[in-house]
C-alpha cells in the first residue's frame, strides 16, 4: 500500500452510524416518552371550557415533572392507565441508565475471529472502555470532550472504514491493536516492524498450541514484540511470511492498526487507516470467554490482557 493508494481512499471511507444495540435502545426510549406524551395530551384534551387552560398548564407540569423525576407526579397512582402507558413509565428509567452506562462507559463486545490471537480468542467477550479517550454521542460516535489521545499498543474496536463501500462489511465492528499514530512512518517486510526508521525488536518464545477454534494456529511461533507503550505477544507463521507494506505515513486523524495474528488478520496492511473519529474505545478486559463453534467455556480467560 503506497501513500498516493492510501491518502486516495481516506475521503471514501463509509459514513459512521452504529445501529447496535444502543440504537434499538434510544428508539424504545423515544417511543416510551411518545407514549407519555400522548397519555397526559390525551387526559387534558378530555378536559374544556374554563379548565382547558388549566389542564394544558398542569399537563405541561406532569411532563416536566417526568422528565426530572421519571414519575408523572410524587403521590400520583397510574394503574387506572393503559397497559402501555405504565410499561412505559415503569421501564423509561431503566432505558436511560442502560443507554448512558452502554453509550457512554463501558459496552460489551464479543470476539469474532482468530485475528487477535493469542491475546484475544475467538468467543471472548470483552469489555470496551468509551469513556478513556472521550466523550462521545453514541450511534454517530461524535465527539463531544476529549480526554486523551489513543497511544501505540492499545487495543481498540472500531467501526470499519469500509473504503470499498462492500456490503458484506458494512456497519461492522473491528478490533486490533494500534501500531502506527498519525504522523508516524510504517513499514512491515518479512514480518519485521518498522516505526519511523528504526525496526522493532522480537524475541521468539516457542511454539504456540491453539484451543478450540484456536486450533488452526497450533504450530505457529509465538514472539514478544517490543514496542513502545508496552511489550505484547503476536503469532508468526511458521512457514511463510505476513501480508507485507511498502512505507508509508500515517495521515493526521488516523491510526494504523494491525492484529495480534500477523498472518490471519484483515488490517491497514490491505484496506488502509482508521479514521479517530470511527474509534468506538479502548478493550480493557475480558468478562467471559464462550467458543460457539466447539460450546466450551474457559474462565481463566476472565480477566485483563496485555
Amino acid at each position: 500500500m503506497s501513500n498516493d493508494i492510501s491518502s486516495g481512499v481516506l475521503a471514501n471511507a463509509e459514513s459512521f452510524f452504529a445501529w447496535d444495540v444502543v440504537t434499538y435502545l434510544f428508539a424504545a426510549l423515544v417511543l416510551a416518552l411518545v407514549i407519555v406524551i400522548v397519555d397526559l395530551l390525551f387526559f387534558a384534551s378530555k378536559r374544556s371550557g374554563d379548565d382547558a387552560q388549566s389542564a394544558n398548564q398542569s399537563t405541561l407540569g406532569k411532563f416536566l415533572y417526568f422528565l426530572i423525576f421519571l414519575k408523572f407526579s410524587k403521590n400520583e397512582k397510574y394503574k387506572h392507565r393503559p397497559k402501555i402507558v405504565q410499561w412505559s413509565i415503569e421501564f423509561f428509567p431503566i432505558l436511560i441508565l442502560v443507554i448512558l452506562f452502554r453509550g457512554f462507559v463501558f459496552e460489551p463486545f464479543r470476539v469474532p475471529s482468530n485475528s487477535m490471537m493469542p491475546t484475544l480468542l475467538t468467543g471472548d467477550f470483552i469489555v470496551v472502555n468509551k469513556f478513556d479517550y472521550g466523550l462521545r454521542l453514541p450511534i454517530i460516535n461524535t465527539q463531544l470532550i476529549e480526554f486523551s489521545a489513543p497511544e501505540r499498543g492499545d487495543v481498540v474496536v472500531f467501526r470499519y472504514p469500509n473504503y470499498k463501500k462492500d456490503k458484506a462489511y458494512k456497519g461492522a465492528d473491528f478490533i486490533k491493536r494500534i501500531i502506527g499514530l498519525p504522523g508516524d512512518t510504517i513499514s512491515y517486510t518479512r514480518d519485521y516492524l518498522t516505526i519511523n526508521g528504526s525496526e522493532i525488536d522480537y524475541s521468539e518464545i516457542g511454539s504456540y498450541k491453539g484451543v478450540d477454534s484456536g486450533r488452526a494456529m497450533s504450530g505457529y511461533n509465538l514472539v514478544r514484540e517490543k514496542i513502545e507503550g508496552g511489550n505484547h505477544d503476536i503469532l508468526l507463521h511458521p512457514r511463510g511470511y505476513s501480508p507485507e507494506l511498502e512505507e508509508t505515513t500515517v495521515p493526521e486523524g488516523h491510526y494504523f492498526v494491525m492484529g495480534d495474528n500477523r498472518a490471519y488478520s484483515s488490517d491497514s496492511r490491505v484496506w488502509g487507516f482508521v479514521p479517530e473519529s470511527y474509534i468506538i474505545g479502548k478493550a480493557v478486559g475480558v468478562w467471559m470467554h464462550w467458543d460457539f463453534n466447539y460450546n466450551t467455556m474457559q474462565f481463566s480467560r476472565i480477566g485483563g490482557f496485555d
